[in-house]
């Protein structure tokens, strides 16, 4: 039936229909203010916003409170942001915490690489595998430009 009047119908022949929506005006009273502040509320879905990197409060955030710690923080000490799982595994592979940083890695890397490529081993390729496996998690890491 229109606005303000949502979930009520006119049950009309489909030719009554065509001439109804021919002629309707959804905004028939009100005022160009209204009509604008409407179009732009029309662009978010009529949902409110906020400023990016601001929070509902409109202050810029500064990471959330976790006062009980149950984001899984330690009292006293700012969390690093977590790694996704890919990350993870290839510093598994490496030996390493998820919070090991860039100057750790290359260097944890660059031992394992040392201690187990065959020309360091007199041509033993027993570990190639696992050299392997080190030289693919590093270029994971490379790839998510955490190294």
């Amino acid at each position: 039936m229109g606005r303000l009047r949502e979930g009520q119908y006119f049950c009309f022949c489909l030719d009554h229909v065509r001439e109804y929506n021919a002629t309707y005006n959804y905004f028939n009273g009100m005022s160009d203010e209204d009509v604008l502040r409407f179009q732009k509320d029309a662009v978010t879905g009529h949902r409110p916003t906020w400023k990016m990197g601001a929070n509902r409060n409109g202050a810029a955030d500064a990471g959330m409170a976790d006062p009980f710690h149950m984001q899984g923080g330690k009292p006293g000490k700012n969390r690093t942001p977590r790694h996704g799982v890919v990350a993870r595994k290839a510093l598994h592979v490496l030996d390493l915490d998820d919070d090991a940083g860039p100057a750790e890695i290359k260097a944890r890397y660059k031992d394992l690489v040392k201690r187990l490529h065959p020309d360091a081993n007199g041509g033993d390729r027993s570990n190639e595998d696992r050299l392997r496996e080190i030289i693919n998690a590093y270029n994971v890491l490379r790839s998510f430009r955490i190294v």
